[in-house]
């Protein structure tokens, strides 16, 4: 089980939900590479509304824009693992925003597994 505490880097990536690497969503993409890559954990969350670059908005309200939504993954680790999977999203994200931060580590504790 991975421990982690303390100071952390938390990467975030914005990309649309649309958004594809070889027929199947980048964010599942980007999930199954964190697992691989032994990182503490990945969320992906849908937004309901935004724009970016583009400056087109995308919003659910819309039918015919409702089909690409925001879409964020958010993943924490220590800086080191961090850093070392950011060339996979160079590979995996040519369009979108790519953010780290510093924080902190309250707690971070998994279910037990049944035996």
């Amino acid at each position: 089980m991975t421990r982690l505490t303390g100071r952390a880097l938390r990467v975030t990536i914005f990309i649309g939900e649309t958004d594809l690497w070889h027929h199947k969503p980048v964010y599942t993409e980007i999930v199954h590479r964190a697992h691989k890559a032994g990182l503490a954990g990945a969320s992906v969350f849908r937004g309901i509304e935004g724009f970016g670059a583009s400056s087109l908005i995308h919003t659910q309200r819309l039918l015919s824009l409702s089909e690409d939504l925001p879409v964020a993954i958010v993943m924490v680790d220590d800086e080191e693992r961090i850093r070392g999977f950011l060339p996979q999203l160079d590979e995996l994200v040519p369009e979108g925003l790519v953010i780290l931060d510093d924080c902190e580590v309250i707690r971070y504790v998994g279910r037990e597994r049944a035996k």
